[in-house]
């Protein structure tokens, strides 16, 4: 199976420690006093998937109603988004 391309981290972020004591970021890793942790949030892949089925569950005619219909509409969200990545290769 081919890897598939994610597009990087949508959001990176770093979290930091500002006390004086070991603090749990957000990611449940223990980070040392006064250091950082980075934090690589969610794919790109993910975050156009995420728009594209915003949008379409936006649109009144969408419904969810049959078993099946959610992860129909999750996989063409994610074809699409992989359509986004690919785009995004050849401009």
């Amino acid at each position: 199976m081919d890897k598939i391309n994610d597009g990087g981290p949508a959001f990176p972020a770093t979290w930091a420690n500002d006390s004086d004591l070991n603090a749990i970021a957000p990611n449940g890793q223990v980070c040392p006093p006064f250091s950082s942790i980075p934090l690589p949030g969610m794919s790109l892949r993910d975050y156009f998937a995420a728009k594209v089925m915003q949008g379409a569950l936006a649109d009144s005619n969408v419904t969810l109603e049959k078993a099946g219909d959610a992860d129909i509409l999750a996989k063409a969200s994610y074809r699409i988004a992989d359509a986004m990545l690919r785009a995004r290769g050849e401009a």
